[in-house]
């Protein structure tokens, strides 16, 4: 869909579970007059509901939800048809979650620190069909593709690694894992032991203290 087949209003829907970021996103979207936001959601099953009922044109995505996970949500919209524009809005690391997003259909990333300066100009970018991410992570692809340069150890980890990484950060439990990645006790062990594998640590102990290390410094809501 080209800029100029865009319906107008420019219909924008919000997923995220902290009622304020949603108030402060709204307050400052409502100065485009030509752009309405049609629907809220808190979790993955209400933002696939009201993107069916409402057909938004771009949907606003925090990676952080309730009951599930933004990058999910981002890769079962894209396959819809006639999905989407979408765009992240989140307070995790840009360095590790900007690329993750756009592989899985994402226009955008955007750090929740900068929404109020630049989400008009990042949802512009998006209608236009264009990516949109900071300097820094632009430059950062770019001197990757041309010199080859390393990567983060996490950087390595899968989708679903990352998840079950950040939930062992977060001190939730196996099992509780399990349940929210709708997985067994069995398949979260193999990704735990994939994930020591590649991040190089010898046990569960070591595991636990990287993992909540990082998810304090690096996770974000």
């Amino acid at each position: 869909m080209t800029p100029t087949e865009l319906e107008v209003p420019i219909k924008i829907l919000i997923v995220d579970d902290h009622p304020l970021i949603r108030d402060g996103l709204k307050t400052r979207l409502a100065a485009r007059s030509t752009w309405t936001i049609c629907g809220e959601a808190e979790m993955p099953t209400e933002a696939i509901r009201l993107v069916r009922e409402m057909a938004p044109t771009v949907v606003i995505i925090d990676l952080s939800l309730k009951d599930g996970n933004g990058l999910e949500l981002i890769k079962q919209i894209a396959a819809m048809n006639n999905a989407p524009r979408m765009l992240v809005c989140s307070m995790h690391d840009e360095n590790l979650y900007a690329q993750r997003a756009i592989h899985a259909g994402a226009l955008g990333f955007l750090h929740k620190q900068r929404a109020s300066d630049q989400i008009v100009e990042a949802i512009e970018r998006v209608l236009e069909g264009k990516l949109f991410v900071s300097d820094e992570i632009m430059q950062r692809v770019l001197k990757r593709a041309v010199r080859g340069a390393e990567s983060n150890p996490i950087e390595e980890l899968t989708d679903r690694e990352l998840q079950v990484f950040e939930a062992i950060g977060s001190g939730m439990s196996v099992s509780r894992i399990g349940a929210t990645l709708f997985s067994s006790p069995k398949t979260v062990e193999t990704y735990r032991d994939r994930i020591k594998r590649k991040l190089n640590l010898r046990n569960a102990a070591e595991l636990l203290r990287y993992a909540v290390k990082w998810t304090t410094e690096h996770a974000g809501g």
